[in-house]
């Protein structure tokens, strides 16, 4: 149930960081619209953001190793996660911040053995990110219509200076599919690095409530909200550092409350064409 409300959310919010600004509104808050340099500035960083979408499933030309930890009210965990050109391959390597028992370990052990000797688990896997990745580019197709966007100013970010911009629904945008009708009910502040020509934050918030598919499939409550941080880490490339979402919502007739806080760190490259086999094989022994 959890994924149904990731790819309903998450996938609009992601890549609207790809969405080109469209001209320049007037502001309603004494803050004057950026000069034509600062625009052409917020349209080169949209368009990074777009090529790295594009041509990026996990993205397979910059393969990466890095912890994940994840953080909900009932539990923290931490994960070492791997990228492959076969997808993401992941080991447990922490519960509530404390190293695995023996136990836990073994379980570890045996769970990653049985998916190396099962190939198709794998290919499965690879097609649920691709199919992530073509729901993406279903909502990126509809966010030149989907938004309007005002400067805010300038500001200071986890990197430094940045731009802002607050966005919100175009009254005339209509979804034409289940993976963007969140959309007219998002509203926001998008900070865009000048320097390295990325986006550094996005946050969203519910502005009302949402239902996915007439209701029938479910409703988010007006009031949630976002968080999603990224930055440059290594070898040059820009990831996800920090995602924080705070929802409540119905999902096929059940009342659920998302409450969590995702932060990704230690990122290092892998080697190029690096198979999920060979993955499983650095993950069981820690040598990477």
């Amino acid at each position: 149930m959890y994924r149904l409300i990731a790819l309903l959310l998450l996938i609009p919010l992601l890549v609207l960081w790809m969405n080109p600004v469209r001209g320049q509104p007037s502001s309603g808050n004494g803050v004057a619209a950026p000069p034509l340099a600062g625009q052409a500035l917020v349209e080169r960083a949209l368009a990074n953001e777009l090529n790295a979408a594009q041509n990026a499933n996990q993205d397979a030309s910059h393969p990466m190793r890095y912890q994940l930890r994840k953080t909900s009210p009932r539990v923290t965990t931490t994960k070492e996660i791997l990228e492959t050109r076969d997808g993401e391959v992941a080991r447990l390597i922490a519960i509530n911040d404390k190293p695995l028992g023996p136990a836990d370990e073994a379980n570890e052990e045996a769970r990653l053995n049985a998916l190396l000797g099962d190939p198709g688990k794998q290919r499965r896997r690879k097609q649920a990110e691709d199919d992530d990745a073509g729901r993406a580019l279903k909502v990126l197709r509809a966010l030149p219509s989907a938004f309007l966007y005002q400067y805010a100013g300038p500001g200071e970010g986890p990197t430094g200076k940045v731009e802002k911009f607050t966005f919100r629904p175009n009254p005339g945008f209509s979804p034409l599919y289940l993976e963007t009708e969140v959309l007219p009910a998002m509203a926001g502040e998008i900070w865009i690095d000048p320097v390295r020509l990325r986006v550094a934050r996005l946050e969203g918030h519910l502005q009302q409530d949402v239902d996915f598919g007439w209701g029938i499939l479910g409703r988010l409550n007006k009031g949630g909200w976002i968080v999603i941080e990224q930055a440059e880490v290594a070898g040059g490339q820009w990831r996800t550092v920090r995602l924080q979402m705070q929802m409540s919502g119905r999902v096929v007739f059940k009342n659920r409350v998302f409450d969590t806080t995702e932060v990704q760190t230690n990122y290092a490259p892998l080697p190029l064409g690096m198979s999920y086999q060979k993955a499983i094989e650095s993950l069981l022994s820690g040598k990477y």
